[in-house]
């Protein structure tokens, strides 16, 4: 009985649009036990899904409006679930677990947590999330030193002017790395390296999970990721909310991509790389940049292999030679106009709604 709460958030948030599937083991009834008390399950259970404002979730929780707004807010400060503000009002929802609870966890994460979310995903959790709708939370974008000048690139594909739409900006450290260096595999690239804005920055602000910034850092974040040869994986939506500088040895989203045979059909991306053979210097420089293992060396010249191909642009921006460039995917879905409409569709693909 005493699990009887876990099962039943289990449940509810695989029914939320990032999934949260079972295992044969049960480790992510173990890990909910270490993130949520008993009490706090059962709240998410009942808050829902969907935004509440606080005298409506007072009212589902069958709490007096001081009360709930007490325990909301200390949860929501714990990344256990999400509050906003709209309209002069406080909102409150359930958030799902990843891209949610795992990330907004950052300040609580600990060795004993990581241990069990290694676990997690190692069972083939993170490979099921990542196949179970055609519409994906995160994206890659190009860094901008590879795109092409024509055709004319679209808005959403331009980093710069994703940026621009915003006034609020915040950093914080990239729980992928500190989950990796709790298990003894420290990552020498840049820690504080993932971007939140808008909403998103807020959020983080107001709970201690990152420092904010200007405009002028966060270019010179984005600068450093390219340095530091790391994929630019903003959410999925033509309004930005976060960037994500991932490498593949511990980001959650590109370590487990290169885990597939052929990661250019399941990532989200405009862009493939192409190799010109005869203007290839053989210098091999992109092989060190690219995290998809999509380059190989041979005897004249490096090879590319499109179907590990993710188009971030790395190879691109280190090619002295102008041998490799980016052309646009003509498959390439144009994304969702913000993160609700991105979970909304894969609620739908799902068919959860």
């Amino acid at each position: 009985m005493a699990d009887e709460v876990y099962l039943r958030l289990r449940e509810f948030m695989d029914r939320l649009p990032g999934g949260y599937p079972a295992t044969p083991t049960g480790v992510e009834i173990k890990l909910l036990k270490k993130l949520f008390a008993p009490d706090e399950a059962e709240v998410v259970i009942q808050l829902g899904q969907f935004p509440l404002p606080l005298n409506q979730a007072a009212t589902r929780l069958g709490l007096d409006p001081k009360a709930a707004g007490e325990k909301l807010e200390a949860m929501a400060k714990k990344g256990q679930l999400l509050r906003f503000r709209a309209s002069g009002q406080v909102f409150y929802m359930a958030l799902q677990f990843a891209v949610g609870v795992y990330e907004f966890s950052m300040n609580r994460l600990d060795k004993e947590t990581a241990e069990l979310l290694e676990q997690y995903f190692e069972q083939g959790a993170l490979r099921q999330m990542f196949t179970q709708a055609k519409t994906q939370q995160l994206r890659v974008v190009p860094i901008e030193k590879a795109l092409p000048a024509k055709p004319q690139v679209a808005s959403y594909d331009q980093v710069r002017a994703l940026v621009d739409q915003h006034e609020l900006f915040s950093v914080s450290p990239c729980i992928c790395r500190k989950e990796r260096a709790l298990l003894g595999h420290p990552c020498s690239r840049p820690y504080e390296s993932c971007l939140q804005f808008g909403m998103a920055a807020q959020y983080y602000l107001d709970n201690g999970l990152g420092r904010k910034i200007g405009r002028d850092e966060v270019y010179e974040v984005l600068r450093r990721a390219e340095t530091a040869a790391l994929v630019l994986s903003p959410n999925n939506a033509k309004d930005l909310s976060n960037i994500c500088c991932c490498c593949s040895c511990c980001c959650g989203v590109i370590r487990n991509l290169t885990k597939f045979e052929r990661p250019a059909e399941i990532a989200c991306s405009g862009y493939r790389a192409v190799l010109d053979p005869e203007l290839c210097n053989n210098c091999e420089i992109c092989l060190d940049r690219c995290q998809m293992a999509a380059l190989k060396t041979g005897d004249n010249h490096v090879s590319l292999l499109p179907h590990r191909c993710i188009g971030c642009g790395l190879c691109v921006s280190s090619c002295s030679s102008e041998a490799l460039s980016l052309v646009p995917r003509p498959d390439a879905p144009e994304p969702p106009a913000n993160i609700a409409a991105t979970l909304m569709q894969i609620m739908k693909e799902r068919g959860l709604i």
